[in-house]
């Protein structure tokens, strides 16, 4: 049932997005702003408690919904997976934007690429070079085909019903809004707060790093994604981001990393991940390729594991 669930769930976000998800989304953050407000005074254990409070709610709705549903028939449980995993489950996120910035920059509209990405990323591009543009995109594209897709989808199979993968994407929007340091109207910094949150993210991100990690190197170039794994990942400030970005970049054998251009004009230096030439515009698509190869492994071994499950 859950491998027919997320293939019923990312043919229909082919077919058509969620149009509401960024809605739903934006409602938890104020949802996750306002208990913020209310709890944090700068200690871990309040960060602890304001997680629970934000994430408590949804994640045993999800689990009790698909239960009870369940328990009537299976069919309604299949169908409440599908509508969790249609909401969460984003490969056409990226993938679209992917291809958007490929065609401009093929096309000569450099401006038109910036624009795009800087919309994909919510971040401010402006300063970035034409040159620049792939790397960035393939930087994004490698960290939201792990968040939107495998991170989602290795809690959705481990934990029972959708509670995992409710989970998983809810640590990790609040791993964002409440990352670096919060500040007080008296001007006291409290950086523990989100603590709590990001250690859970490190913990939930540990083994499905590794395992898409290790998918890309098989569906790409295995010596060279390992290479880099080993070499170059720890070298990025985030270890589990450096994982991804050095084996995808390996498999792809291209490099991502390196000096951009930062909002001010002023270069910005990075580690280089990768091997090969610097990432352009034409690897964008083979860049898609490995993330769709990677899920297809992922789905083919959960074929097997159902197989395996069901026969005699």
């Amino acid at each position: 049932m859950n491998l027919i669930a997320i293939l019923v769930a990312l043919g229909l976000e082919q077919w058509r997005a969620f149009q509401w998800r960024n809605g739903v989304q934006r409602l938890f953050g104020r949802y996750a702003r306002f208990l913020e407000r209310r709890f944090n005074a700068g200690t871990e254990q309040q960060g602890a408690l304001t997680a629970l409070l934000a994430m408590g709610p949804p994640v045993a709705i999800a689990a009790a919904g698909y239960w009870a549903l369940d328990a009537l028939h299976p069919v309604l449980g299949l169908v409440w997976n599908v509508a969790i995993l249609y909401l969460l489950v984003g490969f056409r996120h990226f993938s679209h934007a992917f291809t958007a910035i490929g065609d401009a920059l093929r096309a000569g509209d450099a401006i038109g690429a910036r624009k795009r990405l800087m919309a994909w990323r919510g971040a401010d591009a402006s300063a970035a070079t034409a040159e620049e543009i792939p790397k960035l995109a393939i930087e994004q594209g490698i960290e939201d085909s792990y968040r939107h897709v495998f991170g989602t989808l290795f809690w959705f199979l481990v934990l029972p019903g959708p509670g995992g993968a409710v989970l998983y994407r809810l640590t990790v929007l609040l791993a964002a809004q409440w990352q670096g340091v919060a500040v007080t109207p008296v001007g006291h910094q409290l950086a523990s707060f989100g603590q709590p949150v990001q250690r859970l993210l490190y913990w939930l991100d540990w083994i499905p790093v590794r395992l898409t990690a290790l998918t890309f190197a098989v569906v790409g170039d295995f010596e060279d994604a390992v290479y880099c794994w080993r070499i170059q990942a720890k070298q990025w400030p985030s270890i589990h981001d450096g994982i991804l970005l050095a084996s995808g970049a390996g498999a792809l054998g291209v490099q991502v990393g390196g000096v951009i251009t930062d909002s001010m004009g002023e270069p910005e230096f990075r580690p280089e991940l990768g091997m090969g030439e610097s990432a352009d515009a034409d690897i964008l698509p083979s860049a898609i390729g490995l993330v769709w190869r990677a899920l297809l492994v992922w789905l083919a071994v959960l074929l097997l594991l159902t197989l395996a499950y069901w026969a005699p």
